[in-house]
């Protein structure tokens, strides 16, 4: 698994947790989910030495800090994102979308929108993927077709970073 892959998980478990336990703060909530994370036993093998170790160590803290400029940027543009989902999902309110879902829409949208170093088309099979493995096999087809409309609307290319830096584009 690669680390952007883990780190959208991560994001995708923070945004859903703090749906239900609002924290006093955003650093607050940061700081809980990276203990209970910590808490939890790890699934990759220790690294038999201690190059291999710390090499590990910096993947993980460039995991962590892409899951949380995710999780940060979604919850920052949210007043943009939820109406662009809301526009494209035919006859679904987002609220009573399955909060899996919901989230991994967020999380490809805040990246189709403001991470112009992310082809398109990686959130949204990144996104999809999260839903297959956390929601349902339906909920990917779900996911897939409300994010490739809101693609569709783009002025990027689908498969490739975006090359006009932000600031550049025309509006």
């Amino acid at each position: 698994m690669g680390i952007r892959h883990e780190a959208r998980e991560w994001a995708l478990q923070f945004l859903f947790q703090s749906e239900f336990n609002r924290a006093e703060s955003l650093d607050e909530g940061f700081r809980l989910f990276w203990q209970h994370q910590e808490e939890e036993p790890a699934t990759a093998p220790r690294p038999p030495d201690a190059a291999a170790a710390d090499a590990q160590g910096r993947q993980r803290a460039k995991a962590r800090q892409f899951a949380e400029e995710l999780a940060r940027g979604v919850i920052a543009h949210h007043l943009e994102i939820d109406p662009l989902i809301a526009k494209h999902a035919e006859n679904w309110e987002i609220d009573r979308m399955g909060t899996v879902d919901r989230n991994a829409m967020r999380i490809a949208v805040f990246e189709m929108l403001h991470r112009d170093d992310i082809p398109p088309v990686v959130s949204i099979n990144e996104a999809v993927e999260l839903a297959k493995a956390y929601s349902s096999i339906e909920s990917g087809k779900f996911v897939n077709g409300i994010l490739d409309r809101i693609r569709k609307e783009l002025r990027r290319p689908a498969r490739d970073p975006n090359p006009v830096p932000p600031e550049k584009r025309e509006e």
